[in-house]
């Protein structure tokens, strides 16, 4: 992997953006001064595979719910009548989604490892820090495989004219307490405002829930105002098995059609990394895919793999086990319970120091942007960097 020095933005920058996040010492830490360089045949890639991509798990998508096999994905089961009221309703647009890609530079294949298709984060790092990193550093911004933030404003215009009886008003939330989930919102709320959107910013306890009414939010002079749009970076896994009560509500407000939800519930079929197994099993010699399966492998042919569970986060709950089956290392976790996956072990970019390179690849109704998470380890997990990049001239 080929990286170059290049001096991080000041934090006079950050300051002004009001993202405190990045200017902690974690998010200090997080952010490098460094850049990776692709070629322009691999941007090219990029942005082809991510399309491609999209277009089979629509079909896996499809296939699981032709055939009742929502119950082996390890979603809750009080999910599924939204996920497929919404997947039949073009209403409910997928907003955003980021592919976990590794090859594809330095002349390894490319493969995708799974699709954040619910609550993608790394939107502000990727949209605007390493774009910025190249202007603050007199490079062309045209030198860049990027145009995420473009993408998400056009998809709220999609979403606009996908609902044209509905005010165009999104409350957006959290959870209280992830200032870096509050910055990826920050930016969401520009490119909605941009779009014509008018917004609002509440943290989910703040939020008020009506099945009759719909979803408000309580003013300080003591008036509610009423959202016809919701997007919450809150996996919808947490709501569902957290908070039952709320999953059935908005199960009613979303099928009377009181609100949209975004992302929709029917991203939790890509969200669950079940599904690269049906990817597989649809399309065994598809070269972006790596055979996946929900049965652990047996025989040295099928060595080495990767066990994960379908929803875990953040590499927890990961474990790579060798040529000869055995556990070379892994993560920890909180869904030791989850139902498991096994995919073949794939080889990841390095560079000189012997870190470990992903691609984050965006998906915004087109491929639209990539960065990279940076690690010391083989599982990339929340203690990785984020590392922008360049294309070769």
């Amino acid at each position: 992997m080929q990286t170059h020095q290049l001096p991080q933005l000041p934090s006079a920058v950050y300051e002004e953006m009001g993202w405190s996040y990045f200017l902690s010492p974690e998010g200090n830490a997080y952010l490098t001064e460094e850049i990776v360089e692709i070629s322009a045949a691999e941007r090219d890639a990029f942005y082809a595979a991510g399309n491609h991509l999209y277009e089979l798990f629509a079909d896996a998508a499809d296939y699981v719910l032709e055939n009742d096999l929502l119950h082996t994905l390890g979603i809750p089961p009080n999910l599924y009548d939204l996920i497929e009221y919404t997947w039949e309703d073009e209403r409910h647009l997928h907003l955003y989604g980021r592919f976990d890609i590794v090859g594809g530079v330095d002349g390894l294949p490319m493969k995708v490892l799974e699709f954040n298709a619910d609550t993608p984060t790394s939107v502000p790092e990727t949209a605007i820090i390493q774009w910025a990193q190249l202007r603050a550093n007199g490079i062309a911004e045209d030198r860049q495989f990027n145009f995420l933030y473009e993408a998400l404003v056009d998809n709220f215009k999609r979403l606009k004219k996908l609902n044209p009886g509905r005010e165009a008003a999104i409350l957006f939330s959290t959870l209280a307490g992830a200032p870096e989930d509050d910055h990826n919102v920050e930016l969401l709320q520009t490119a909605a405002r941009e779009a014509g959107f008018e917004t609002t910013f509440r943290y989910i306890n703040e939020v008020i829930f009506s099945e009759v009414n719909g979803i408000f939010v309580e003013e300080a002079d003591g008036n509610t105002t009423q959202y016809p749009f919701w997007f919450k970076l809150i996996p919808w896994e947490y709501i569902a098995e957290d908070e039952p009560e709320l999953c059935r509500m908005l199960t009613n407000i979303v099928t009377r059609g009181l609100a949209v939800v975004l992302n929709p519930a029917y991203t939790m079929l890509f969200q669950s990394k079940a599904i690269m197994a049906y990817l597989w099993q649809l399309y065994p010699t598809e070269p972006l895919l790596l055979k996946t399966t929900l049965e652990e492998p047996v025989g040295r042919e099928n060595y080495p793999f990767v066990e994960k569970v379908v929803l875990g986060r953040e590499g927890a709950n990961v474990a790579i086990f060798d040529d000869d089956g055995l556990p070379e290392t892994a993560r920890s976790g909180d869904y030791e319970n989850q139902i498991k996956v096994y995919q073949s072990l794939a080889q990841l970019a390095r560079d000189e120091a012997g870190n470990y390179y992903q691609a984050g690849l965006f998906f915004a109704y087109e491929s639209c942007g990539v960065g990279f998470r940076r690690s010391a380890h083989r599982i990339i997990d929340n203690g990785a960097q984020f590392i922008g990049h360049w294309v070769r001239v």
